[in-house]
C-alpha cells in the first residue's frame, strides 16, 4: 500500500512538474511574440497573461521581473530563428568571398529576425533590462563574429577590426536595406568597404 501511495505521489509529482514547464514555456512563447509585434517597451503582463491563458500572478511567478523574462523569450525565439553558425562561410577559401559569404549570411539572418530585433534594438534606449540583456547576449555574439572574421583575415590593423565589426552590425544592415540594397549588394560593399581598409 505503502509503495503504491509513492508510485501515485511521485507520478503526480511528475504531472505537476510537466504542467508547470509547459505553462512557463506558453507564458515565454507569448511574450516572445508580442515583443517581436509591439515591442518589449509596450508588452504588459495583463497582455502576456491574456494570450498565454494565465493570470497575472502566474506570470510573476514564473517571471517575477524582466531580467528573468528575457532570457526565456529569447530562448524560445532562437529555437524559431536559429542564429546561423557561418562555419561554412568562414572557410571559403579567398578573402573577398569569405568576407561576402560571412555578411550575405548573417544579412539574411538580420532579414528574417528584423521584425523583432528592429523593435528590441529601439527599446534598449528607454528599457535597462533590454539594453543589459543585448550587452551581455547578442552584442557579445556579434563581437564574436567580427572577431572570427577579422582573425580569419589577419586584420592587424585598428581601421580594418573597426570595420569588420561594423559590417557585422544589425544597424549597418538595416542601413544598407533603407537605402534599397538587396543582402547580397548589401554583403558586396561592405566587402569592399573591408578589405580598402588602410594598412591591409
Amino acid at each position: 500500500m505503502n509503495t503504491m501511495s509513492s508510485q501515485t505521489r511521485k507520478y503526480e509529482l511528475k504531472v505537476r512538474a510537466d504542467q508547470q514547464r509547459e505553462t512557463r514555456d506558453r507564458i515565454a512563447r507569448c511574450a516572445a511574440e508580442l515583443h517581436e509585434e509591439v515591442g518589449v517597451a509596450r508588452t504588459t503582463v495583463a497582455e502576456i497573461a491574456r494570450r498565454a491563458g494565465v493570470s497575472r500572478l502566474t506570470v510573476y511567478n514564473h517571471f517575477p521581473d524582466l531580467e528573468s523574462l528575457l532570457p526565456a523569450c529569447a530562448a524560445h525565439y532562437e529555437t524559431v530563428h536559429p542564429r546561423p553558425d557561418l562555419a561554412e562561410e568562414l572557410a571559403v577559401a579567398d578573402d573577398a568571398g569569405r568576407v561576402t559569404a560571412v555578411l550575405h549570411r548573417l544579412y539574411a539572418w538580420h532579414r528574417e529576425t528584423q521584425p523583432m530585433f528592429g523593435k528590441v534594438y529601439s527599446d534598449r534606449q528607454a528599457v535597462p533590462e533590454v539594453d543589459r540583456f543585448l550587452a551581455a547576449t547578442v552584442d557579445l555574439q556579434q563581437d564574436d563574429v567580427a572577431a572570427r572574421l577579422a582573425a580569419s583575415l589577419g586584420a592587424g590593423t585598428t581601421g580594418q577590426r573597426a570595420l569588420v565589426r561594423l559590417a557585422v552590425d544589425y544597424w549597418t544592415w538595416a542601413r544598407l536595406d533603407a537605402e534599397g540594397l538587396d543582402d547580397r549588394a548589401a554583403a558586396e560593399v561592405m566587402t569592399w568597404a573591408v578589405l580598402s581598409a588602410p594598412g591591409r
